[in-house]
């Protein structure tokens, strides 16, 4: 009858083990599903900014400038520089400064930045000075549903 006893105890100890186990290995693993998805998304934020290497000047060349957005229907045409437009990618339109110059661009409310390469021109509203792709101009504003920010532009220098 002892030894009975024993192998029941034995076999609910065992039976706990497993279940309180896995438990413990699930709770792991979903952590490190979270880690995961938290470092990709760090690493897309990165990419995205186009980071400056070190050694980069930047040169001041405007504060409080109005940048606005492209609408979505300039998607897939021409740019002024002969490239197609993305509203996905980090690009701008300047009047005057030179195709492929890389921005520096500022909002001034909130300290966001990020880096934008000139490929059109424009901006054909008065009192603008930027025209951004969407994703950029998401990325630094404060309020999703403004059209307009006050942004900071430095150009970046080699």
């Amino acid at each position: 009858m002892l030894q009975k006893n024993k192998i029941v105890i034995t076999a609910i100890i065992g039976i706990l083990l497993i279940i309180f186990g896995s438990q413990i290995r699930a709770q792991k693993s979903s952590k490190t599903r979270t880690q995961k998805v938290v470092l990709d998304t760090a690493k897309v934020k990165v990419i995205a900014t186009d980071t400056l290497p070190p050694r980069t000047k930047l040169k001041a060349f405007k504060t409080k400038a109005h940048a606005s957005y492209y609408a979505d229907k300039f998607n897939g045409r021409k740019t002024a520089s002969g490239t197609r437009f993305n509203n996905n990618k980090y690009t701008a339109a300047h009047r005057k400064l030179p195709f492929g110059t890389k921005l520096k661009v500022t909002n001034e409310a909130n300290g966001k930045s990020l880096i934008v390469e000139v490929t059109d021109r424009g901006p054909f509203s008065k009192g603008r000075e930027l025209d951004l792709t969407k994703r950029a101009f998401m990325d630094i504003a404060s309020n999703k549903n403004s059209g307009v920010i006050i942004v900071k532009i430095e150009i970046v220098e080699k």
